[in-house]
């Protein structure tokens, strides 16, 4: 994940809501090795073909995990949808505090695991960055890719600084690039880095 280069409440608090996405991922992975080790799905059956509870597996287990995942599932769902609305209020708050003379805003582009392709330097031909790197969370997309912090971002797919209006726009690259390659565009230091990243669920 890349990260919103500021500090303040509304940071603190999605990164909070990052911390819980994590746990409920973790915990989704944990009931799902439950019916990984009794060779089951989601919605196999688990009676026999007499109409019996079958033998072969931990029915309770099963159905419990089946429970717990499709609950988790839901808080997953919920937590998302809060994690893009405290993204949004940061930066919102970060553009608000800008100068009004400076081209750098802050954005973000989470959750899409990622690598990096084609990672070739040149020199710069243009700093019309529309945002910034301010941390990247190891092994995320951002990370994959090699995305570094302070890194500025010119390009991420379609979208500069011509362009640019509001971090959704980085939402919806991502969440409608699934398995195909995001173009993505940096200045690091003195060079501009053309990186490739490949966002998946």
């Amino acid at each position: 994940m890349v990260g919103i280069n500021m500090n303040g409440p509304s940071r603190e608090r999605v990164m909070k809501l990052i911390e819980e996405k994590d746990r409920i991922e973790r915990e989704i992975q944990e009931q799902s090795a439950i019916l990984l080790t009794n060779n089951v799905g989601m919605h196999d059956s688990l009676v026999d073909s007499d109409g019996y509870p079958r033998n072969d597996i931990d029915v309770y287990k099963v159905r419990h995990a089946r429970h717990q995942i499709i609950c988790l599932q839901n808080d997953h769902k919920a937590i998302m949808k809060r994690i893009e609305e405290g993204l949004f209020e940061v930066h919102s708050e970060f553009r608000g505090s800008s100068n009004t003379g400076t081209s750098q805003q802050a954005t973000s582009a989470p959750y899409t695991n990622g690598h990096a392709m084609n990672n070739v330097s040149r020199p710069v031909t243009e700093d019309r960055c529309f945002a910034i790197v301010g941390f990247v969370h190891d092994g995320s997309p951002a990370d994959l890719a090699g995305l570094l912090q302070n890194d500025k971002i010119l390009q991420f797919g379609s979208i500069n600084h011509s362009n640019f209006s509001d971090v959704t726009q980085v939402h919806q690259i991502v969440s409608h690039s699934v398995g195909q390659r995001i173009e993505v565009r940096v200045k690091r230091d003195q060079n501009v880095i053309s990186l490739t990243v490949v966002p998946r669920p």
